[in-house]
């Protein structure tokens, strides 16, 4: 039996899919001791998911390897480093998984995915997203709650279409360094945004599109529509976007379905975009906090009264909502997670 690049990859997703529900039993997150520490926990457990990220990345390796599909046909291996994480060896173009792991309570999805579309002329390369969550919501083992699968030249391709946007907006492929050893290559796109232009740069940059004729601002990895690009770049100033290919932001139809389907997922009697929005309650509240003090130290430095005694005013306001926050988070963790008060002593034995 031989398998081609597309069944290898068919056929590995398939398995993927079904690894929704498994439970990784090297983690465990025990208990908050107290209603009042889950509210603290709810703050930071999302800081597990680059650590979960690489224990998905081992399980997806060895879980496939398993497989008799792919007995005698070839390996699945991890690279670390390198694109993308999991690779099967044996079949040629080479099939792969980019793995990336999702912790749904978070703000967003921050996983980048920044490889240029060069990368993907044969889509021999799925993304695959786990979402994943403590089996508790706060606490327990985590486990994978939902999975799903795109093209990663589907995803290359939605990133540069929503992004490239000229003059206002650039997205640029990396320079050849093919002649490098494979660790100092380049294979990331960045995104680049337009710095305060003046009218007439703006008029000579639009000049310049039109110039390249009626698909010019469609945008294209090839090395003579990137040399326009950096020509226009001569014209403006353009600074560095720090937050470019966050898949939260790429608006693939295929990513965006799925985390709609996880946040609308029922969790412990409560949604996932539920449980999302009772955690942000606090963090917003105390968001207030912070500012309110920045206005009364403000306040204060320039010996402004009345601006002290509204500063004042929106503390006290503050720490009220901080407060009724907090109680109603603990309520519902009590209600929903059996979450109660212990020996906050037992956390030093």
């Amino acid at each position: 039996m031989t398998l081609d690049t597309k069944e290898v990859l068919r056929i590995a997703g398939e398995h993927l899919e079904q690894m929704t529900g498994h439970e990784f039993d090297v983690l465990t997150v025990e208990p908050p001791v107290s209603p009042e520490a889950a509210v603290n926990l709810s703050k930071i457990i999302s800081k597990l998911s680059p650590i979960l990220g690489n224990l998905i990345e081992f399980n997806v390796v060895e879980f496939l390897d398993d497989q008799d599909e792919f007995n005698g046909l070839g390996q699945w291996k991890r690279q670390d480093p390198g694109f993308p994480d999991a690779i099967f060896d044996g079949v040629t173009p080479q099939p792969g998984f980019e793995i990336k792991a999702w912790f749904p309570l978070s703000t967003e999805i921050t996983a980048r995915f920044k490889d240029s579309q060069n990368h993907f002329t044969h889509d021999n390369t799925n993304v695959c997203m786990l979402a994943w969550l403590p089996e508790h919501i706060l606490y327990g083992k985590p486990q994978i709650v939902d999975v799903v699968i795109v093209s990663g030249r589907s995803v290359a391709e939605a990133r540069d279409n929503h992004y490239h946007n000229p003059p206002h907006y650039l997205v640029l492929e990396p320079e050849n360094t093919s002649g490098r050893t494979s660790n100092l290559q380049q294979t990331n796109t960045n995104g680049y945004r337009i710095q305060d232009p003046t009218a007439e740069q703006l008029l000579q940059a639009n000049e310049l599109i039109a110039s390249w004729g009626e698909d010019g601002r469609r945008y294209k990895p090839t090395p003579e529509y990137q040399a326009k690009l950096r020509e226009l770049m001569n014209i403006c100033n353009y600074r560095l976007d720090t937050n470019y290919a966050k898949m939260d932001r790429i608006v693939h139809p295929g990513l965006e379905a799925f985390k709609e389907r996880v946040l609308a997922t029922s969790f412990k009697g409560m949604t996932a975009r539920q449980w999302d929005q009772l955690f942000r309650l606090s963090s917003k509240a105390e968001a207030k906090l912070r500012k309110a003090v920045g206005s009364l130290e403000t306040a204060q430095e320039s010996d402004d009264q009345q601006a002290a005694q509204k500063a004042e005013l929106m503390i006290n306001a503050a720490e009220k909502e901080v407060a009724d926050a907090d109680a109603y988070v603990i309520q519902v963790l009590k209600e929903r997670l059996n979450i109660k008060e212990e020996d906050a002593g037992q956390l030093l034995e």
